[in-house]
């Protein structure tokens, strides 16, 4: 997981270095593509539960992906529309005019990516969920170079634009290796990836547990790209301060998101509430461990590493201020999101969805008074409470649902 976030902080920091506009644009652009993602993303997510079953039966789990990928394609390509809007949505939203100038064939290129993920993702979550994580990491390392030496060699005479190109080519990168490594399982040896006729039962069953997981996450990289104008209607200045904390947050999660992947097909194994609580505790530590260490590492040497994305004194000043709030919501937002996972290994996404609901619907009332009153400050104590509360609400779910995994598996056995 480390390779893509790494590819993301040296794209923020060359367009950091180049122009702080074009910064502030990639971030207004990656905030209208999150969501997006997220909603793709979710849909695949689904499928985790339903493919851990067939670990010892790998045939019987392609089908299940071919189910997800004709969710997924409809989701895509309502996504990628929504991408070609970027800069209408960025104009509506008081964009200052500068920044709108950036934008160039950015949406486009962002709108083939999109597509590009919708139709031909899926396979890595099956690698981990089959027990063949280590293959994962191929696919990754080659994308994620790609994309590096393309981000080094575009953006410093291209721009935003650059970045784009080198996104879209590294995921064709990705998702041609991991569907190659998939089909190279022994039980799986010769098999095709074309969807071939839907199944509208098998799908239906996975979209109940997928698309309120892609509704959760959509609801979530929404508000959160609402932060992002939030603070881009603050200033250029502003905007660019945030796309970096925004940034170096998602390094900061690398643990967490690595761990939820792992965990979520154990815990749809799991076959009493002890032992799924076991594994949700030691996904927590996990993860409280690698965003404490984290968390100390920037708050010692902040100066030095915020320095690494921008030249301009301002931005620096105005992040460096933040990163105490950027510790303790990279935190709590990430254990809610290993929270958030287990209530998807027990097939139980719903919860995650009333959670986000509640939590992000407070966030989207607050977050532009929030910025009026106070600036990007106020603006990352609403996003930090928000967090608190989504956290909060989770685990009460997850502690209900837990209680409930013997009788459930009983049931579905009869």
């Amino acid at each position: 997981m480390s390779a893509g976030v790494v590819a993301q902080l040296i794209g923020t920091s060359l367009l950091g270095h180049q122009a702080t506009t074009q910064l502030a644009a990639f971030a207004l652009a990656s905030a209208v593509l999150a969501p997006v993602t997220a909603a793709v993303s979710g849909g695949l997510r689904g499928m985790a539960p339903f493919i851990a079953a067939c670990r010892d039966r790998p045939a019987e789990a392609l089908p299940i992906l071919k189910d997800a990928r004709w969710l997924t394609v409809g989701l895509g390509t309502v996504g990628a529309g929504v991408m070609l809007g970027v800069p209408l949505i960025a104009r509506v939203s008081g964009v200052p005019h500068e920044v709108l100038a950036e934008f160039g064939m950015l949406p486009l290129l962002l709108a083939l990516q999109v597509l590009l993920f919708s139709a031909g993702s899926g396979a890595n979550g099956m690698l981990i969920a089959l027990g063949h994580s280590r293959l994962v990491l191929r696919s990754s390392l080659s994308s994620t170079a790609v994309e590096i030496i393309l981000l080094l060699t575009l953006v410093p005479g291209m721009g935003i634009q650059g970045t784009g190109i080198a996104l879209l080519v590294s995921t064709a990168l990705a998702l041609t290796v991991s569907n190659v490594l998939l089909l190279r399982i022994p039980d799986l040896a010769g098999q095709s990836l074309w969807p071939g006729r839907p199944r509208p039962r098998e799908i239906l069953r996975m979209a109940k547990v997928g698309i309120p997981m892609s509704a959760t996450l959509v609801i979530k990289f929404t508000v959160m790209g609402g932060v992002t104008y939030a603070a881009a209607r603050t200033g250029a200045d502003g905007g660019a301060a945030h796309a970096i904390l925004i940034s170096l947050e998602g390094f900061l999660g690398l643990v967490g998101f690595a761990v939820v992947q792992a965990v979520t097909p154990e815990i749809a194994r799991a076959a009493s509430p002890g032992e799924v609580r076991r594994l949700n505790r030691a996904a927590l530590a996990i993860t409280a461990a690698g965003l404490l260490a984290g968390g100390l590492m920037l708050l010692f040497l902040g100066e030095v590493v915020l320095g690494l994305f921008t030249s301009d004194a301002t931005v620096l000043a105005l992040a460096l201020v933040l990163l105490p709030l950027l510790a303790v919501y990279a935190l709590t937002n990430n254990c809610a999101i290993v929270m958030s996972w287990s209530l998807m290994g027990l097939k139980r996404s719903t919860w995650s969805l009333g959670s986000a609901g509640a939590g992000y619907g407070v966030l989207a009332l607050a977050m532009t008074p929030a910025a009026a009153a106070w600036g990007l400050a106020g603006l990352w104590v609403a996003l930090t409470a928000s967090s608190v509360l989504i956290l909060g609400m989770q685990t009460v779910g997850f502690m209900r649902h837990s209680a409930r995994v013997g009788s459930a598996l009983e049931a579905s056995r009869r």
